[in-house]
């Protein structure tokens, strides 16, 4: 099978004494995204939104 680029570049730094940079992969000590709870009125319009009818008088 053949490498990738990529593969054959950090193959080369590691050979010359370079970190290797795979080992950094997914490792972080904190969350990456950011959850939220929705407020009152945002779910009182999501309702009112999703039952609308959109043909009034």
């Amino acid at each position: 099978m053949t490498q990738s680029k990529a593969k054959k570049k950090r193959l080369a730094k590691q050979r010359a004494g370079g970190t290797d940079v795979t080992k950094q992969r997914g490792t972080a000590s904190f969350s990456t995204h950011e959850r939220k709870t929705k407020t009152k009125q945002e779910t009182i319009d999501q309702t009112y939104k999703k039952y609308k009818r959109h043909f009034q008088e």
